[in-house]
């Protein structure tokens, strides 16, 4: 968890909820998955943005676990439209030093996605200028309820192995947090929610404990470089206390 108060401070870990794709393509009167390949094609635009502003980690909320609920045909293009991301940009992630990382239940995945995914992991593994958390069939909720019941896993082991007092101690915030899956990432610094809406969605509910919130009603389609320096400059205006006081 965060404990200094920063002036000015550098986002280091960014969040964005993508959002809004299947309402631009609705007020351009086309349909939700030409939205959908449009925002992909934002992202791909400022994948060097971010390393331009020497962001650490983003962390892209693409496929929720509430996405499922969707009708079929755009949920199989959804993930068909995520396949195709991955093959083509892959090298270019690798060129530019962006590790692919992956954060959700991957298990439920089509089988194509899981096998990209496992290639981008390997080929871009050792990448350092970026890493790109793509968060899919991910909820926060069920997240945190896997870490726990992991930490009552390990309490049970001690209990067996004989460790009595380790098995009954006290379970501590760092305890659940080493088995997030952004276990090895900093902390979230700040979420961006474009679309217009002002909730997080069951998007990283632990991690954004400290983050700074920046709602937009531009739709991610239309998201650009020009809005995500916006949101940075905002950022920077922040005073952060992470719950203590600012002497005057």
């Amino acid at each position: 968890m965060p404990s200094d108060e920063q002036s000015n401070p550098q986002a280091r870990h960014v969040a964005i909820i993508l959002d809004g794709n299947g309402r631009w393509a609705k007020s351009k009167g086309l349909s939700r998955t030409e939205g959908h390949s449009e925002g992909g094609r934002a992202l791909h635009r400022l994948l060097d943005s971010f390393l331009s502003l020497q962001i650490e980690c983003v962390s892209l909320y693409a496929f929720s676990t509430e996405n499922w609920k969707r009708p079929e045909s755009e949920v199989s293009f959804l993930w068909k439209l995520m396949s195709e991301f991955f093959e083509h940009h892959i090298e270019e992630c690798y060129e530019k030093g962006i590790r692919i990382m992956a954060s959700g239940d991957l298990d439920a995945l089509p089988e194509q996605n899981r096998k990209i995914l496992s290639r981008c992991d390997e080929r871009t593994r050792n990448c350092k200028k970026l890493v790109a958390n793509f968060c899919l069939n991910y909820g926060s909720q069920q997240e945190i309820a896997m870490a726990a019941h992991q930490v009552v896993i390990e309490r049970l082991r001690d209990y067996e192995a004989g460790n009595i007092d380790r098995a009954k101690s006290r379970v501590l915030p760092q305890d659940i947090e080493r088995h997030l899956y952004t276990a090895d990432l900093p902390a979230v610094d700040l979420l961006i929610r474009p679309g217009g809406e002002s909730r997080i969605s069951n998007f990283l509910l632990w991690q954004l404990a400290y983050a700074e919130l920046y709602f937009t009603p531009v739709f991610w389609p239309d998201f650009s470089e020009a809005d995500l320096n916006r949101a940075i400059d905002w950022f920077k205006s922040r005073e952060r206390r992470f719950g203590g006081l600012t002497e005057k």
